[in-house]
Formats: C-alpha cells, sequence, structure tokens
C-alpha cells in the first residue's frame, strides 16, 4: 500500500489526478446516455443502436490519431483544440438529435463525436511514466488507473440511467458532455502537463508505436480481453431476461467489476506470474476460460458465481496492458501506444458483442459465452508463441528480461 501512496503523492500528480477524475468518469455514461437520448427523441432501439456503434468506431481511430499527435507536440495544446472540436461536434450532435433528421445524419454525427473525443485516458497513463519511477511505484500508479476507470464503468451508467427521468431526453448527453469538457481543460491546464515536453522520435517508421513487435503483442491482449468482456456483456443479459430476471443482468454485471476493482488492489501486491510475458496470456486464457465455463455452468446462481471468478482478471489484465506500452513502446509513443490498446479493446468489445448477438439469436446465450470464450483462449495462445517480442521489450529476445 505504500506504493500507491507513493505514487498518488508524486509530485505533480495532484493536479491532473484530480482533472482526469471529471474527464474520464464520463466516458463510460456518454454511449448509454446519447443512447437513451436518440431512443427517447427517435422511438426506438435501432437509430440509437447505429449512434452508439458509430462513436465507438470514432473513438477507436480517433484515440490512436491523437496519441500520436501528443506524443509530438506534447498534451497541452491538442488537448484544448480538441476539446472545441469535441464541443462543436457534441453541440452538432444534439442540434440533429432535436432537429428529427434523419439516421444517416445521426450517424455521421456519431461518428464525428467519437472521433473528437479527448485522448485523456491515453495522456493520463503516458503522464505517469514522468511522475514515478519504475517498479512497484510506477506499477500501483497503473492499477490505480485500472481500478479508477473500473470504478467509472460501474458509476458512469448508474448516472446516465438515472438522469432518464429528467424532463430533457439529453440531459444524461448534456451533463457527461460538460464533465468531460472540464476535466479535460482542467487537465490540459495543469502546470504538470504544460510542462510536458514532445518526447521525442516515433520509433523511426510510419508505423509509430506498432514499430514494435512486442507492441503488437500488448495490441492483442487488448483485442482478446475486450472480445471477451463482449461476449459477457451481451450473453448476461440474454441469461437473466430469459429467465424472467432481465433487471438481474445490471446487478450481476456490477458485481463482475466490483471483484475486478477489489482483486486489482490485492493482485498488484503479489502478482503471478510475475514476468510479464508469461502474466499476459495467462490472465488472458484464464479470463477466455471464465467464459467458457458460464457457457455451462446450471443457473443464474452459478452464473453468478463464475462471473466472479472470471470478473478478479479484469483489472489485473489493464494493469498488464499498461505495464506492456511501458515496456514495449519505442521511445516517443506512450501516448499513442496507450490509443491504440484503447482502440484494440473497443474493436474487441464491437466483435464479442456483434458474434454474440448473432449467436444468441440463432443457438442461445451459451453459444454467445463459448464463442467470446474459445476467442481469447485462442489469442492467448497466440500471444504465448510470440512471448520473446514482449519478453525483451519488443524488438527481439534477451534472456536477461526472461
Amino acid at each position: 500500500m505504500a506504493d500507491y501512496r507513493a505514487a498518488l503523492r508524486a509530485p505533480g500528480a495532484a493536479g491532473p489526478m484530480l482533472a482526469s477524475v471529471f474527464g474520464r468518469f464520463p466516458i463510460a455514461m456518454l454511449g448509454l446516455a446519447s443512447l437513451f437520448y436518440v431512443q427517447r427523441a427517435y422511438g426506438s432501439f435501432g437509430p440509437a443502436g447505429f449512434v452508439a456503434a458509430a462513436t465507438l468506431v470514432g473513438e477507436a481511430v480517433g484515440s490512436v490519431v491523437q496519441g500520436r499527435i501528443i506524443d509530438r507536440h506534447g498534451p497541452t495544446r491538442p488537448l484544448l483544440i480538441v476539446c472545441g472540436v469535441f464541443a462543436a461536434t457534441a453541440g452538432g450532435l444534439t442540434l440533429a438529435i432535436e432537429a428529427r433528421l434523419a439516421v444517416p445524419v445521426l450517424v455521421a454525427a456519431g461518428l464525428a463525436v467519437g472521433l473528437s473525443m479527448p485522448a485523456l485516458p491515453g495522456a493520463s497513463r503516458a503522464l505517469w511514466t514522468v511522475l514515478v519511477p519504475a517498479g512497484s511505484r510506477r506499477e500501483a500508479a497503473f492499477t490505480y488507473e485500472a481500478v479508477s476507470m473500473e470504478v467509472f464503468f460501474i458509476l458512469g451508467p448508474a448516472v446516465a440511467a438515472g438522469l432518464i427521468a429528467a424532463p430533457w431526453a439529453g440531459t444524461g448527453f448534456a451533463v457527461a458532455t460538460g464533465s468531460l469538457l472540464v476535466g479535460n481543460v482542467g487537465f490540459a491546464l495543469t502546470r504538470t502537463v504544460r510542462g510536458r515536453r514532445p518526447a521525442g522520435a516515433d520509433g523511426g517508421t510510419g508505423w509509430g508505436a506498432l514499430a514494435s513487435p512486442g507492441m503488437r503483442v500488448v495490441v492483442l491482449a487488448g483485442m482478446g480481453f475486450g472480445w471477451v468482456a463482449g461476449s459477457v456483456e451481451v450473453g448476461v443479459p440474454a441469461v437473466t431476461t430469459r429467465a424472467g430476471w432481465p433487471a438481474l443482468s445490471g446487478l450481476l454485471l456490477s458485481a463482475w467489476s466490483i471483484a475486478s476493482v477489489l482483486s486489482g488492489l490485492l493482485y498488484a501486491l503479489r502478482p503471478w506470474p510475475r514476468p510479464l510475458h508469461l502474466r499476459m496470456p495467462a490472465l488472458l486464457a484464464g479470463f477466455g476460460l471464465g467464459a467458457v465455463a458460464m457457457a455451462f455452468v446450471p443457473g443464474l446462481v452459478g452464473l453468478g458465481v463464475v462471473m466472479l471468478i472470471a470478473g478478479c482478471l479484469i483489472t489485473p489484465q489493464v494493469t498488464g496492458h499498461s505495464l506492456g506500452v511501458e515496456l514495449t513502446a519505442p521511445a516517443g509513443t506512450a501516448t499513442e501506444a496507450f490509443g491504440w490498446v484503447v482502440t484494440a479493446i473497443t474493436l474487441g468489445l464491437a466483435c464479442g458483442q456483434a458474434l454474440g448477438g448473432a449467436l444468441i439469436d440463432a443457438y442461445g446465450p451459451s453459444a454467445a459465452f463459448l464463442a467470446g470464450g474459445l476467442a481469447g483462449v485462442g489469442l492467448a495462445a497466440a500471444m504465448w508463441f510470440m512471448r520473446r517480442a514482449l519478453a525483451s521489450g519488443g524488438y527481439g529476445y534477451s534472456p536477461s528480461r526472461r
């Protein structure tokens, strides 16, 4: 616990950390708030789903592009410019919804919102590589990032759902947008962030962060993690709905996240396997096998127990992604590298949810759990065969770093 205290009390950490709370909290809230906004305005979840998907696609692309720009020019100016663009695109989506424009216009506006969503998660994680020395304290800082995001993903949707009852359907979307802008502007203007200079080279190629083979392994881990999580997020509501308890899905998924938070704090004290190039494929394989087990366990109680066990592997994986970026990303590409992890997880979630939804309609929820879990296990196996790139820091095999 001393490492957590030392990391959070590091000189210059307080201002950016506080601002990032306001800037990252609405990330999980924004998608659900926009979904409800469109649904109430148009009376259907069809257009709402298209807008939500377009926003995710935009965010997946924008996080990488913004990350590369921040690495080359420093975080303050790019974040402030992007905040201005995001305010304009969010306002444009609001006007389009209020004017009841055609669905393709809404989808284009949602894509623009996602593209312009400030890349605060990547910038925040990259800042810890400057504030805290490498070792257990930095691992504690990355664990804090993972745990706090998990907490935000528990509370954000709850706040969005609570604001449904507001007289104006766009209240939740407006609150999320305002909080995101305040947090990002505050983060960009803190003395610590303003003092951060461009990091330097981008690995010498147009590939940027992906020039490192080890970084590609980290991206693969993010894809697998998102795929398993996406299949569970569509499979659980399907199971509870068929059992006649649709509202229970929210409780189970919240318990899943709470298990993740608690286990993440404890796991960081004694991580196993200790070597990162062994830990990352092992955690993903365990996560995938947990989803496979959900396909065969009987009853809602059994499902809840298996979910809690599998949920214990969420935060350790997200922390591992950050440590993998630190180990493998080429010099000067930290923010872009974190953006690639966000992109990989987002695309994995989309694959897991899309394939899972189709399988549920055709064969039932068990098929979604099974397919998502096997995808995670398969990608974990691929990571195992590529582990030498991760063990060496990305560019080859070094026995001294095993």
